[in-house]
C-alpha cells in the first residue's frame, strides 16, 4: 500500500499516513506558466496498491484535474490498483435534472472522468446524495463522518439535548444521529428561493428550552444553519449548535456565521479551513483522519469496510 495526496488538502494526507504507519509518497503536483496541470511521481509505484488522498474542493476544478493527471499518471506506471480517497466530492449537489430543466447533471460527469481515467475503486465521506454511487462504474465506498460527530456531542455533555434536521432532505441522518443518542428529533420545514438562499418556514416539535444541535452533511455559505438558528431561539431554544461533516463555507459564510445567534459550528477537516475560518472564534475542527485511514486500511486488506459502522 502507498499514500499519495495532491495539494487540496495535505494535512489530511499526512495526518492517515501517521495513523497507518506508513510514510506519504513522494510526487510532484504543480502547474506549469500557462496553468496547465502537472503530477510526476518520483518514486516506483510498479506493482503497488495507491492511494491518492484528494478532496475535490475550492478550487474545485484545478483540484478535480489534479486527481484525473495523478491517476492516469500511476495507471501509466504500472500501479496493480488506483484507489480514489474524495472525503469531499465536489459536484455533488448537481446530481439530477431539476423539473427537467436544461442543465448538466455535473455528478455524472465527473463520475464518468474518474473512471475513464482508470481509477478502481473510490472512497468518500459523507455523499450528499447516496444514489451518485451509482453514477460510478467502479465499487464506490460511502463512509459516514456522524460517528465522529456523535461522539463529540456525547463528549460535551449537552442538558436537554434535541437532536434538529435543517431541512427535510436531512431527517434521514438527522434521525440516525438522534436515535444513537437516545434523544429527540425536531424538524425545521424551509423553502429554498434560489440556489445559496433559503427561508425558514416552521419548526416540527417542540424545542423550547432545548439545546439544539442542528446536523447536516455541509455548511456552504451557512445561510440555512444561521436561519435555522434565528428560528430556534426565537421558539424558545436554549443554545443552538451546528454539526456538518464538509465546511465548504463559501461566499459570505464567515460573515453570516459571525452575524448569527448560532452558538458554535462543529465540522470536521475533510476540507481544509480557510485562514479567515480558522480565526473565526465560532468554528471547532474534528479530526477524520481515523476513520478515513482505517477504511484505507480495510480496502487494502480486503476486509469490511461496513463492518466499521455496526
Amino acid at each position: 500500500m502507498m499514500v499519495f495526496t495532491g495539494n487540496s488538502n495535505p494535512d489530511l494526507a499526512r495526518r492517515i499516513v501517521r495513523q497507518l504507519h506508513i510514510p506519504l509518497g513522494d510526487a510532484s503536483v504543480g502547474k506549469f506558466s500557462d496553468g496547465e496541470i502537472s503530477a510526476e511521481i518520483n518514486e516506483n509505484v510498479r506493482g503497488k496498491d495507491v492511494f491518492i488522498i484528494q478532496p475535490t474542493c475550492a478550487p474545485t476544478n484545478d483540484n478535480l484535474m489534479e486527481l484525473v493527471v495523478m491517476a492516469d499518471a500511476f495507471r501509466r506506471s504500472s500501479a496493480t490498483r488506483i484507489t480514489a480517497v474524495i472525503p469531499y466530492f465536489g459536484y455533488a449537489r448537481q446530481d439530477r435534472r431539476p423539473r427537467s430543466a436544461r442543465v448538466a447533471i455535473s455528478a455524472k460527469v465527473v463520475a464518468d472522468m474518474l473512471t475513464v481515467v482508470g481509477i478502481d475503486r473510490v472512497l468518500t465521506v459523507d455523499l450528499h446524495a447516496d444514489q451518485i454511487q451509482g453514477f460510478f462504474d467502479v465499487p464506490v465506498d460511502n463512509i459516514y463522518g456522524s460517528p465522529v460527530l456523535t461522539d463529540d456531542i456525547q463528549d460535551q455533555r449537552f442538558e436537554n439535548l434535541m437532536i434538529v434536521s435543517p431541512d427535510i432532505g436531512g431527517v434521514v441522518r438527522a434521525r440516525a444521529v438522534a436515535k444513537s443518542l437516545g434523544v429527540d428529533l425536531a424538524i425545521i420545514d424551509k423553502r429554498r428561493e434560489k440556489a445559496n438562499v433559503s427561508e425558514v418556514m416552521h419548526i416540527i416539535g417542540d424545542v423550547e428550552g432545548r439545546t439544539c444541535v442542528l446536523v447536516d452533511d455541509m455548511v456552504d455559505t451557512a445561510g440555512t444553519l444561521c436561519h435555522a438558528a434565528k428560528a430556534l431561539k426565537a421558539h424558545g431554544a436554549s443554545k443552538v449548535y451546528a454539526y456538518a461533516t464538509h465546511p465548504v463555507l463559501s461566499g459570505r459564510a464567515i460573515e453570516n456565521l459571525e452575524n448569527s445567534v448560532l452558538d458554535a459550528l462543529v465540522v470536521t477537516n475533510t476540507i481544509p479551513l480557510s485562514a479567515a475560518a480558522q480565526a473565526c472564534s465560532r468554528i471547532r475542527q474534528l479530526d477524520m483522519a481515523p476513520v478515513i485511514a482505517e477504511a484505507v486500511r480495510r480496502i487494502s486488506n480486503e476486509e469490511s469496510i461496513s463492518a466499521m459502522f455496526r
